[in-house]
């Protein structure tokens, strides 16, 4: 398509197709629906996307880039100005060479996508990346990444070896020619600060035949209180093979019948089997009463559908399954260095009983360090979440009825808030593929150092001063922008 085509399509009115488009992306329903793209844009080739860029340059619009449409705060498919959406799930192609253990993967694909091309060349080899197939690699991989063997392996960006973006002059670029300032920054220091990433390579993975999986759910009564408080201790302590990631939710008994109830689940992969998991948990968590009938022997791929939540026995097909669960939704982040106290475990308790407004629930995720995630220095990559870290958390509130989005959201807010004591401080860290634009946002044209700086310190602490460098020498003009994305230096 050239760009006289494109100027035309801009200017073409809304179509039913359009309609259906569009309202696909709503994975978050809270978000407004009243800043719609004047065109959404499906390419399927690289040089369609540069005569887009150029000609949203001709007629002053943003452009806003869409890979899975998972952005916690709808960034990649709203604006308050005119803009373009770029939705790049025509560009999900996977190439894999498995002598050199390595993969081309196009910004368009989902990672359950990328599992699956994996596990079609190879049992032995893995990739290390997030739990919900349906998350576009684009965005995923730009902000970090982590994942079921991050303990193991590190995030998703620790294993990026080059990429391809488009910059704000419609240049295709790879790591030889964008240089080495420019892949750092786009290895977790969000993409479309920078360009529109086409493609990611990727290092891929030593992995056994089988690994071990196991999930232990206990209540309050079950001495859940004590279970969380001894984790806390061990978990970023445990051998590198094994993750033991914690969920705390607020929920239906089980998971149905009316009744409410708080539960820890203690949701686990050990890289390695079921003999080994058994003995590091006898000696490192014996109170959780692991016992051999509770774990589960299976390949990489199997483990994936796993902690996916589809039943023993699924289609791997069902990876393939680009379709996204609509609801409304609020998240935010933070990161712990010491264990929350008893008392503290108590008030978290307190406040998911709480939540009341019909069809709402809540889930706390404990995502453990150690390892890998720790061995890598702060300013390798701009993701700098690494050693001082015990778990990050993530809080997450979901629920039915529209009407209910001021209570809900207002509810979260009053759990971070009640957090603020027991977790990272100056700054209080975020984790960036957890968007929260409550952290602070960015003026519509051109905002200051000073004011980014207020959210950017949050999610890259030390590493958002050369953040703004290297956006400064590759899009100086601010082309690349959204409400949280990394400012020029203005002169």
């Amino acid at each position: 398509m050239n760009s006289n085509l494109i100027s035309q399509v801009i200017h073409t009115p809304k179509n039913s197709l359009y309609s259906t488009i569009y309202n696909s992306f709503y994975d978050n329903l809270r978000i407004t629906s009243n800043f719609k793209p004047s065109i959404i844009f499906t390419p399927t080739n690289e040089s369609q996307i540069q005569a887009a860029v150029h000609c949203s340059k001709i007629h002053d619009l943003q452009i806003r880039i869409r890979s899975g449409g998972h952005d916690y705060e709808g960034l990649s498919y709203i604006s308050k100005t005119p803009f373009v959406v770029i939705d790049l799930r025509n560009l999900r192609s996977i190439s894999i060479d498995t002598e050199k253990k390595t993969a081309w993967i196009q910004a368009g694909a989902t990672i359950g996508e990328v599992y699956y091309r994996i596990a079609e060349k190879s049992k032995k080899l893995a990739f290390v990346a997030g739990v919900c197939p349906t998350v576009g690699v684009g965005g995923h991989f730009s902000g970090g990444g982590y994942g079921m063997m991050s303990r193991k392996f590190g995030t998703a960006t620790d294993n990026i070896i080059d990429a391809k973006l488009i910059d704000a002059n419609g240049r295709i670029q790879d790591r030889e020619s964008m240089g080495e300032d420019i892949f750092w920054a786009i290895r977790g220091g969000g993409g479309t600060s920078f360009g529109l990433i086409i493609s990611w390579k990727v290092k891929l993975l030593d992995i056994p035949e089988k690994v071990t999986v196991f999930n232990v759910p206990r209540t309050l009564e079950q001495n859940a209180t004590q279970l969380v408080y001894k984790w806390q201790h061990i978990a970023d302590k445990v051998d590198d093979n094994l993750l033991l990631r914690l969920f705390v939710r607020n929920s239906e008994f089980p998971f149905g019948g009316g009744q409410r109830a708080i539960y820890a689940f203690f949701t686990t992969m050990f890289v390695g089997g079921v003999d080994e998991l058994l003995h590091e948990m006898q000696h490192r968590f014996p109170e959780l009463g692991l016992v051999k009938d509770g774990c589960i022997e299976m390949s990489w791929i199997e483990s994936i559908l796993f902690f996916a939540n589809f039943p023993r026995g699924t289609s791997l097909d069902v990876l393939l399954d680009r379709t996204n669960q609509i609801g409304f939704f609020k998240g935010k982040s933070d990161f712990v260095q010491r264990p929350i106290s008893i008392n503290g475990l108590e008030g978290i308790w307190k406040l998911l009983n709480q939540l009341l407004s019909e069809n709402s629930g809540a889930e706390l995720q404990f995502s453990p360090y150690g390892g890998k995630l720790s061995d890598i220095a702060e300013s390798e990559i701009p993701f700098p979440h690494r050693a001082g870290n015990i778990f990050m958390i993530e809080y997450a509130v979901y629920w039915g009825e529209i009407e209910n989005s001021q209570s809900n959201i207002a509810w979260i807010r009053e759990l971070y808030e009640y957090m603020g004591k027991y977790v990272s401080k100056y700054p209080r860290a975020a984790y960036f593929n957890y968007r929260d634009l409550d952290l602070g946002m960015n003026n519509k044209g051109n905002t200051s150092y000073e004011q980014a700086k207020i959210w950017g310190e949050k999610y890259f602490k030390n590493n958002f001063d050369r953040l703004v460098k290297v956006k400064t020498k590759i899009d100086p003009t601010n082309f690349f922008r959204n409400e949280q994305s990394i400012p020029p230096q203005l002169s």
